[in-house]
């Protein structure tokens, strides 16, 4: 997408920025960085509880991270607000080294006010590296639920870490139990591949949860700040989300369903005129802000929200998070436009952003976090990287350069568990493999799931391809100087309640200086 206003189709996008943009003065406030004694002082008391939606934290450093919470006392109250008045309220935070707050090292307050959905974003630093942390948040004399998160090692520190891909969590098609197993896992930091909501109309004909259907607020497509807010806290409920939230640090990336199904770049395949969309875009991914835990940088302006960013785990590992929606080119309307070599699904720009971290990364290995699958399966899934064989080859011969930190990618998206090799070149079988990737289910989206189903056949037709099954759960995964693991994790069955207990699938190692990923027995 290109920067320049306006548009090439004459839209100026600073018409978007008076319709769904913040100011800088509450961007600040809500990151506790500006307005503290701004909280309006005849604001009405918050009779009930407003932590509602939980707390999180988010983009783990070595010397702090984000925290995330949202006052929403009544959080569907139809309007978005979540039963707050609209007026500005001052939340204190703590970050404390023990659950009890009895050494509180950090504290501030942030200024949650209506434009911002009353959600804060703190910003905490100067804490000690490799550490653990808990936090919580007071407002009007209320006590938030108490999270922990753990610092990120020093700089040159090769120390190991644990951590875990989830995706497409569709609330109405099953309970979030996968979760109540990623907490028993204790993961240092959680990666949110996308799909953290689904923007469908929720009726009876899709709502397979053992549940109420959720009223007819819901029944139709989300499409105003509104919708999206009230979505949002639909979502944020689910007890086994927010368990997750509070146990790790997440680093988020959107996919499509955050705005509306297969959108690339400014296009809508529903319906919308361009403008449209663009409004539509504008004020999901404000919503997106508002309700995850991300650091000021993150807003949107307007339509346009920077969402790909590079973060480092020490000496270990550099982390590349993709954006593969908000740049990408639109669906080929043929075989010769698909295989042309200017299509791509990141962006110029981010190309050259990805490509320059590659084989600038001082650390042990490159950890890349992705939407979209990127092996090669057949030419029919023009969404996913097949769709751009000439930007999959691009990334292919930066990962396998000489003097590139080996690479691992992990990716959402499939709703099935797979694992496969990345090769040189797809054409010829016996190439090099330059990289490999780990493909996580969903954690609701589907369904129970099973096994085997109708895409088995079409996946595990290549050699390169080492797994798959198709039920539900996430990708556990340990990273150390010598090796990044990748555990398959499942949960039986989500439409029935949300007490399945996880298990274990399968297990693949990718070690340092050796190609290809090999199964731990």
């Amino acid at each position: 997408m290109s920067s320049v206003f306006p548009t090439s189709s004459g839209l100026d996008r600073r018409h978007f920025l008076q319709a769904a943009g913040v100011g800088v003065g509450a961007l600040l406030a809500g990151a506790g960085l500006a307005g503290q004694a701004e909280a309006t002082s005849g604001a009405p008391r918050l009779r009930d509880g407003p932590f509602r939606l939980g707390v999180a934290s988010g983009e783990p450093a070595s010397d702090g991270c984000v925290l995330w919470t949202r006052l929403a006392p009544e959080p569907l109250a139809e309007d978005g607000h979540g039963g707050m008045p609209r007026a500005g309220y001052g939340v204190q935070w703590q970050v404390a080294e023990d659950e009890r707050f009895r050494r509180v090292v950090r504290s501030g307050t942030a200024l949650a006010l209506p434009e911002l959905g009353h959600s804060v974003h703190p910003q905490v630093h100067g804490l000690r590296p490799g550490r653990q942390y808990f936090y919580r948040f007071r407002a009007q004399g209320h006590t938030s639920p108490v999270g922990r998160f753990r610092t990120t090692p020093p700089t040159r520190s090769r120390g190991a870490f644990t951590f875990a891909t989830a995706s497409c969590q569709a609330w109405y098609h099953g309970h979030f139990s996968a979760y109540r197993d990623l907490v028993a896992k204790d993961p240092d930091v959680v990666f949110f591949l996308g799909d953290y909501l689904y923007e469908y109309g929720i009726t009876a004909a899709n709502m397979w949860r053992n549940a109420p259907l959720p009223g007819a607020r819901h029944e139709l497509e989300t499409n105003t700040l509104a919708d999206y807010r009230v979505r949002y806290s639909l979502f944020k409920t689910d007890p086994d989300l927010q368990a997750a939230h509070a146990a790790a640090p997440w680093i988020l990336t959107p996919d499509d369903h955050e705005v509306q199904n297969d959108y690339a770049d400014e296009r809508s395949y529903y319906g919308l005129s361009e403008e449209d969309f663009l409004l539509r875009r504008a004020v999901a991914y404000r919503a997106y802000y508002e309700n995850c835990p991300l650091p000021p940088l993150a807003l949107a302006h307007g339509p346009d929200a920077r969402l790909h960013r590079r973060l480092r785990y020490g000496g270990l590992a550099t982390l590349h998070v993709l954006d593969a929606r908000q740049y990408r080119d639109a669906k080929p309307a043929n075989t010769e436009e698909q295989y042309a070599p200017g299509r791509t699904l990141l962006g110029a720009e981010q190309e050259r952003w990805l490509y320059r971290g590659l084989r600038s990364s001082d650390t042990r290995w490159n950890l890349l976090f992705q939407q979209v699958g990127l092996v090669k399966v057949t030419e029919n899934r023009v969404d996913q990287w097949d769709g751009f064989p000439a930007a999959r080859q691009r990334l292919l011969d930066v990962l396998g350069e000489r003097g590139v930190a080996p690479s691992v990618v992990f990716t959402g998206d499939c709703h099935r568990s797979i694992a496969g090799d990345l090769l040189a070149d797809f054409a010829d079988p016996g190439s090099a493999v330059v990289s490999s990737e780990f493909l996580g289910t969903s954690i609701a989206s589907d369904g129970d799931g099973a096994p085997t189903d109708n895409f088995t056949k079409d996946w595990m037709q290549h050699p390169w391809m080492k797994f798959y099954d198709g039920r539900r759960g996430y990708v556990l995964g340990h990273a150390d100087a010598d090796a990044i693991t990748a555990e398959y994790r499942a949960v039986p069955y989500v439409r029935a309640d949300n007490q399945a207990a996880g298990f274990a699938l399968d297990r693949f190692r990718v070690e340092h200086g050796r190609t290809g990923m090999q199964k731990v027995s």
